[in-house]
């Protein structure tokens, strides 16, 4: 509703309950996937997901932590990392992993780790070339390099015989690609997944999620995960538990966007406070032209249609 410009507002992780008296028809009626592990029994932890600030505290402004934090609603109220700064780009997602080392050290100490944690390292949004944030590539490059932290920091710890991490991004969709622009870059690591290996197969989201509730016994929530095809190419039955070790960017992590920089003053003019209030393929032409160079013309987005063919002999669903 909210992505097709349908009239649906993007009202989910405000303060409130995500399905509510004022019509928030976006969010699902039965809740989200931690709503679902909790009306089952399993245990959650949600770092920055649905998070707000506690007592409706200010934000501070020089990208230190501020908070504590606390679900926003729903099976997350109580469930909520408070350290855990929710989407805030002046944060770096560096000091997230931080906040959430310190409570994963105590769960190595009194093995209370829950068993669906919910994370999200949300500047990979990028600011865009904005004056005064770092550029595209710099947030992107300190993005992977956060997430290069916790997987190092699971695969090296306790947990890691009985992990599995999966890892997808946001806002995939109107993408610049020369394949199609709803496809997005998705990874699993665990013990059992099959190591240095481009799994091909046609995945979606619903996928992820469908894989992720066959680990936890949890059933489906709704139709589309309950059709989805689970990753099952991506495993295999016998674990390697060799751990990850993260690199280090090839990037300069401090490298600054410039008043002159192409679409600077259009990406001042953009909501970057919330998430996802900025126009797709406005930001992607900024962003592939502070990457690419501003005389490079950003390749229109591809988006293709999946059709099965009907072979020699069958006949077509309803006829």
């Amino acid at each position: 509703m909210n992505y097709a410009d349908r009239g649906g507002d993007y009202l989910i992780g405000v303060k409130g309950e995500p399905r509510n008296a004022y019509g928030n028809i976006t969010a699902p009626l039965n809740g989200f996937l931690w709503d679902a592990a909790v009306r089952a029994g399993v245990s959650v932890r949600s770092y920055g997901e649905f998070a707000v600030e506690k007592g409706g505290g200010q934000k501070e402004q020089d990208g230190k932590i501020a908070g504590p934090y606390e679900g926003a609603g729903g099976a997350l109220v109580g469930r909520v990392a408070p350290d855990y700064p929710p989407y805030d780009l002046k944060v770096p997602d560096a000091k997230r992993v931080d906040a959430w080392l310190a409570e994963f050290r105590r769960f190595e100490q009194n093995g209370e780790l829950p068993r669906l944690s919910i994370f999200h390292l949300p500047d990979d949004h990028t600011a865009g070339t904005r004056p005064g944030y770092p550029t595209p590539r710099a947030m992107i490059a300190e993005n992977d390099q956060a997430l290069g932290r916790m997987v190092e920091a699971i695969s090296k710890s306790r947990f890691w015989k009985e992990s599995a991490i999966f890892v997808v991004e946001d806002d995939s969709q109107s993408g610049p690609d020369h394949v199609d622009a709803h496809r997005t870059v998705a990874l699993v690591l665990s013990p059992y997944t099959r190591r240095a290996i481009v799994d091909s197969t046609l995945y979606s989201t619903a996928s992820m999620l469908r894989t992720i509730e066959l680990i936890l016994g949890l059933p489906p929530m709704s139709q589309y995960d309950a059709a989805a095809a689970p990753m099952y190419g991506a495993f295999q039955t016998s674990p390697n538990l060799a751990p990850f070790t993260r690199r280090e960017p090839r990037v300069a992590l401090d490298e600054m966007n410039g008043a002159t920089a192409w679409g600077a003053a259009a990406s001042v003019a953009m909501n970057l406070e919330e998430p996802d209030r900025a126009p797709d393929l406005e930001l992607n032409e900024i962003l592939w032209k502070s990457v690419r160079g501003a005389a490079s013309p950003m390749p229109p987005p591809v988006h293709a249609a999946w059709v099965r063919p009907v072979g020699e002999g069958e006949e077509a669903d309803g006829d």
